[in-house]
């Protein structure tokens, strides 16, 4: 889990407080177990339905954590087939609000774009220019941000949506 090893190496090294954003199509199930039972890092994660998408065990709205970790992890699960741009920004917002709220030293994104309409394991509708709005918003955190590359697959695009992310990401932060 390279999200959680960059994580737990910015704890080690003066961070206090840290922020996961997992914005891929599947639920970041690994840094949550890691994190679990953590009050120092802030756990988001948008994905799909876990009652129909891997890994189906993990990643219900109910999951907010346990022992000093409760109310430090938040699963926001989408529809299946439905999840267009529109609902993906109102969870974006969501967990963008709720991390402001944490007030964390660092953000920490797994960028995963298999969210896109034309991937061929996700069933989200995110078109290519919804990748810009998603750098964008994630820069007006105005935090320390490490993007982790999780994937995206068969596609031509992905490699153009990540660098959407990414160069909205850097223009707004420039700005």
């Amino acid at each position: 889990n390279n999200a959680a090893v960059a994580v737990q190496y910015l704890r080690d090294n003066g961070c206090k407080k840290i922020a996961t954003l997992d914005v891929d199509y599947h639920h970041g199930n690994g840094t949550q177990s890691i994190f679990y039972e953590r009050d120092d890092v802030y756990c988001v994660s948008i994905h799909g339905d876990p009652n129909h998408e891997y890994p189906f065990y993990l990643g219900y709205a109910d999951e907010t954590g346990l022992g000093k970790g409760e109310g430090f992890n938040l699963n926001i699960p989408l529809a299946l087939g439905a999840t267009s741009w529109a609902e993906y920004k109102v969870a974006l917002k969501t967990s963008l609000e709720k991390i402001a709220d944490y007030k964390p030293d660092v953000l920490v994104v797994s960028l995963g774009v298999d969210t896109y309409e034309g991937d061929s394991i996700s069933h989200f509708k995110l078109k290519t220019a919804d990748f810009l709005s998603m750098g964008t918003m994630l820069a007006a955190m105005n935090l320390p941000t490490l993007f982790i590359f999780e994937g995206g697959y068969g596609t031509d695009e992905l490699g153009l949506n990540t660098v959407n992310v990414l160069e909205a990401f850097d223009h707004a932060a420039d700005s």
